[in-house]
């Protein structure tokens, strides 16, 4: 598979979608058996531990916060743990990490552990996150499977498109996943978190010579809402609990409407909507 730096534009329009939750049907088995788990081993909340996980699941998957980085939901869970339920000691300079560190990962929570007197609440940050990690490892393979019509759409995409994969996860999880299901062969491009932001990828992608008017982003959560929007192109949402119906329309209709020049406006206004309203979101 290509670099950013080795590829080129071969079709006139572009498709980018996004993996976990939007392709592969593997968003909610992460959280519901890793995440949420992990930290209520961590901090030892099992006393509250269903409506914790409940609320998990609510800031990770089904609200305006889905997709959020793993830390910023952290923090968020956290605080509302520690103004709930029990203390936790340092989720101030959690939070205020989460909210300000230009990166957000493994690497960066163990260099703030290292440059931070108070890192009693890092070390414990970092220990979620490495056991979540081991935890999506252990998943069963039979369980990570492409949403019902995603290759379809992704082979009907490819034949007049190029497709790119632009991802926050991990890079080799994405091949894997994509790989085994055959899914990779209809793209011509895997960009994920090894690459930069949604937003960066898909400005790295428009210097390949796309039109704006001729790219669509495909995906699932408000940051990839976000992206498309910082970039000036198109938004298709594969909507929470009607991920078939979506990439039925998106074969149905959506392309159509991209290729001939009819995406902007009503359509993709509706789009919005009802992606916003899929998520919570009445007043729009």
């Amino acid at each position: 598979m290509k670099t950013l730096v080795e590829y080129t534009k071969q079709k006139e329009w572009l498709v980018c979608v996004d993996s976990d939750g939007c392709a592969m049907d593997t968003m909610d088995i992460k959280h519901i058996r890793c995440f949420g788990p992990c930290m209520v081993r961590e901090w030892g909340l099992d006393a509250w531990k269903k409506e914790i996980l409940v609320r998990w699941n609510e800031i990770n998957l089904y609200t305006l916060t889905r997709g959020i980085n793993r830390f910023k939901g952290l923090a968020i869970a956290l605080s509302e743990i520690n103004e709930k339920y029990m203390p936790i000691e340092g989720i101030e300079s959690l939070c205020k990490w989460a909210e300000e560190s230009p990166e957000l990962s493994n690497g960066a929570l163990k260099a703030q552990i290292e440059d931070c007197s108070e890192n009693a609440i890092f070390k414990k940050a970092l220990s979620w996150s490495i056991a979540v990690n081991k935890a999506i490892t252990e998943l069963p393979e039979a369980e990570k499977v492409p949403f019902a019509k995603a290759k379809e759409a992704l082979a009907f995409a490819h034949e007049s498109a190029d497709v790119a994969i632009v991802s926050s996860a991990n890079l080799d999880a994405v091949l894997e996943e994509w790989a085994k299901h055959g899914l990779l062969e209809h793209t011509d491009i895997v960009l994920s978190q090894n690459a930069g932001s949604k937003a960066f990828c898909i400005g790295e992608l428009l210097k390949k010579g796309y039109d704006k008017e001729k790219v669509v982003m495909c995906g699932d959560a408000p940051g990839d809402m976000s992206a498309a929007e910082k970039n000036g192109v198109y938004y298709y949402p594969i909507l929470v609990k009607r991920e078939k119906e979506s990439w039925e329309e998106f074969m149905a209709t959506a392309l159509e409407k991209l290729k001939n020049g009819t995406y902007g406006g009503k359509y993709a206004e509706a789009k919005k909507a009802e992606f916003l309203i899929n998520l919570g979101e009445k007043n729009i």
